[in-house]
């Protein structure tokens, strides 16, 4: 008689303790997080059944719901508003993710003391500093208000009880991967206890009404620390992104069930603390009274805010077989491609036998295609040393054809130059309205483009009489 096989309720299951992925046989290494002996064996759960029980509250008709409790209230710092889509919802759950240095603990640390009221009492609690480190921090910023208060906990349950005590109406955590429950086996950061954490704490803020932040860690590639569900267990996800050698820093909405996820809040970091900008434009403009060869203007969107940023080219004679290609705050991939189309479609053959040199100001990156013109432009002007006419934006997509392709928010973006005092922009074809008392050109492909420089450039001189001989 055969043996009977075991039944999928008996047969052993294995999970990653890192990751989450799960298998029915073991494995040294996880396929989905590539991790080292994490694969564990866990018992398979018993089958049960839920029977109905009382509910918290009736169903009502959705037009009689009251939206009075979810009324957003402001955090004090506009331009985090902004992103958050008004400001902190009662119950909500933030989490805030960025590199070491960026700025996390001295934004929230504003946003806590400006959020305190006295009706609604803010409680800080720190679990990476101890509170005279993060005291000395609030009297360099000023932020000291009598309704903010400030505690030093790493354990879960210590949490809990300061917010019995202080009875808050925003909590700040800084950060959810240094907590832990003492119920639970396992060191602080793991998938285990960033879940009891992170599950305790969102009871607390959805019975008490009581909107929290939590402080993420990221990795080297700069994604969120920890396990993916943190993130999706939390209400808003914003991530807190800048250079630490520049002032300029970024709030961007990844996650937001309150509000928009194309909106980004701008912030300077300087010696007494973080403020926002409201026309962050200037600190990525160098105003010059003499136009310099190898600069060109564009207007990027950052979520639905136009910003007006300055592209740098340089190029140098190679003194290796390999000529350089160094790029800062610009893609390499999109600045290789425009050397290709201006050394193919622009016939400016000198490109591909010198150093290249292309930067943008102020810290700013740009990613998006509609950059592409103005780096040409950078580049040209750059190659034959002669610079481009003075209060000059450039907004278009280069193709590999040579074509300049439409972008979305040429008008935003036109009336944001406008705005600046820039009176002659380059567009691609049917930009649509067009600012009163401003100049656009409509240009098709890269020659076109390339009208603006003189005909004759550096790079095709007419060669000198030694060079004749």
């Amino acid at each position: 008689m055969a043996a009977r096989t075991k039944s999928a309720k008996d047969r052993p299951s294995y999970r990653c303790t890192e990751c989450g992925w799960t298998a029915v046989k073991w494995l040294g290494r996880c396929p989905e997080c590539q991790a080292w002996g994490t694969v564990e064996e866990y018992g398979a759960p018993a089958i049960r059944t839920t029977a109905a029980g009382r509910v918290s509250s009736a169903a009502l008709p959705i037009g009689e719901v009251d939206v009075r409790t979810a009324t957003a209230r402001s955090t004090g710092v506009p331009e985090l508003d902004r992103v958050l889509g008004g400001g902190l919802v009662p119950g909500a759950v933030v989490l805030i993710a960025g590199e070491p240095g960026v700025g996390k603990s001295t934004l929230l640390l504003d946003v806590a003391a400006k959020a305190a009221t006295d009706e609604h009492r803010t409680l800080y609690v720190t679990a990476e500093e101890s509170a005279s480190q993060v005291r000395l921090r609030a009297d360099r910023i000023r932020a000291l208000n009598d309704h903010l208060y400030l505690a030093a906990e790493t354990d879960l349950s210590a949490v809990l009880g300061h917010l019995d005590a202080v009875k808050p109406s925003l909590l700040i955590l800084d950060s959810v991967q240094t907590v832990a429950s003492s119920e639970l086996d396992g060191a602080p950061g793991g998938m285990a206890q960033i879940r009891e954490v992170t599950a305790a704490l969102i009871r607390a803020s959805k019975e008490r009404g009581m909107s929290t932040l939590l402080v993420g860690h990221v990795t080297k590639d700069g994604n969120i620390a920890g396990p993916r569900l943190l993130e999706h267990l939390v209400d808003v996800v914003l991530s807190f992104e800048g250079d630490r050698h520049a002032r300029l820093r970024l709030v961007r909405g990844v996650k937001n069930r309150y509000g928009a996820t194309d909106e980004v809040g701008c912030f300077e970091l300087h010696d007494e603390g973080i403020t926002g900008l409201t026309d962050p434009s200037g600190l990525f403009l160098t105003r010059r009274d003499v136009a310099v060869p190898g600069t060109c203007l564009t207007v990027t969107l950052e979520g639905r805010r136009p910003l007006v940023a300055e592209v740098q080219a340089l190029t140098v004679d190679s003194q290796i077989p390999s000529p350089r290609r160094t790029t800062s705050g610009l893609e390499t991939s999109r600045v290789s491609m425009m050397l290709a189309v201006l050394e193919q479609r622009g016939k400016i053959s000198a490109l591909g036998k010198r150093d290249i040199y292309c930067a943008t100001v102020g810290g700013v990156k740009l990613s998006e295609p509609a950059s592409d013109l103005a780096v040409a432009l950078a580049l040209a002007s750059a190659a034959s040393d002669t610079p481009l006419p003075k209060n000059l934006v450039a907004i278009g997509e280069v193709g590999l054809a040579g074509e300049i392709r439409r972008v979305t928010g040429v008008q935003r973006r036109l009336a944001e130059a406008h705005r600046l005092g820039f009176t002659h922009a380059l567009v691609p074809g049917d930009p649509g309205r067009v600012p009163a008392g401003m100049k656009v050109t409509e240009v098709a492909d890269m020659g076109a483009a390339l009208s603006v420089l003189p005909r004759r450039s550096r790079a095709q001189a007419p060669r000198s009489e030694e060079e004749r001989r």
